[in-house]
């Protein structure tokens, strides 16, 4: 299926690797202009070099940056001051008790998890509204319809993004831009499979023990029983960006395995 995205320039925000990655992927195997984005020029020019190697036939730019602050949103806005698609994917997360996050834990993961997609999307709505066409996508997650005990304060910024992406449609309504979320569920990420990899020798067991044991405790409710792949995000992703995704907006779409039991 062609998803009529030549021509079109998107900023994928913490594309270096994971499903941001996987993102700019398929962007750039449909022929948009991908921006990859990383905290530092090596990661940017190692993943931009990966996205050639694997001869994707759109071009593909670099932004090192740290969006997580103010500094880094302004430093891409000047740098890529029009994009047609912003895929707000930077995001952090972290285990922690309740009573153990600090005042300092809850506001870095509001400022990286929420803030970042609030700059660049005050900056590039407006023009995608002048040009009547674009797409801004947060990458939310089911946590933030079912928050974890053990990262609530990730929970709370996952939540939160889908308020600010359906207030964002509400004011894009009469024209052709959308805003939507994209809510994956446990996803074998880079930084998802370093920390399975890390509790699994902890617990002195295999990777495939411990995701077994980890769908049947922890997410018992997963009808896929395994942790999605990132390309399997990044399909959806990809359509929701595309103009044929026209009537999807104000939306928030689950590629969670089934772990959330809900249908509405």
């Amino acid at each position: 299926m062609d998803l009529q995205l030549e021509g079109k320039r998107a900023l994928v925000t913490g594309s270096t690797a994971g499903i941001g990655y996987a993102i700019a992927e398929a962007l750039a195997r449909e022929s948009a202009t991908v921006i990859v984005n990383g905290r530092t020029q090596k990661r940017v020019d190692d993943a931009t070099s990966r996205l050639q190697a694997a001869k994707v036939r759109g071009k593909v730019h670099g932004l090192a940056a740290d969006l997580g602050t103010a500094e880094g949103a302004q430093s891409a806005i000047r740098e890529y001051p029009d994009v047609d698609i912003l895929v707000n994917n930077l995001g952090i997360f972290e285990p922690k008790p309740f009573e153990k996050i600090t005042d300092a834990d809850w506001l870095h993961f509001f400022e990286v998890n929420v803030l970042s997609g609030v700059r660049l999307s005050r900056h590039y709505l407006p023009r995608m509204k002048e040009r009547n066409w674009g797409r801004i996508i947060f990458i939310s997650s089911e946590s933030a319809l079912q928050i974890p005990a053990e990262m609530i304060h990730y929970g709370m910024t996952k939540t939160a993004q889908l308020a600010v992406s359906r207030g964002l449609a509400e004011t894009t309504a009469g024209t052709a831009v959308t805003v939507n979320a994209v809510l994956p569920g446990p996803t074998a990420s880079e930084g998802v499979s370093e920390f399975v990899n890390r509790l699994a020798a902890d617990q002195k067991e295999s990777q495939q023990a411990f995701e077994k044991d980890f769908f049947t405790h922890m997410r018992p409710t997963s009808l896929l029983q395994r942790f999605a792949r990132t390309d399997e995000v990044a399909a959806l992703v990809a359509f929701v960006c595309s103009p044929l995704a026209s009537a999807v907006n104000g939306t928030a779409l689950r590629v969670d395995g089934g772990v959330v039991r809900s249908i509405a």
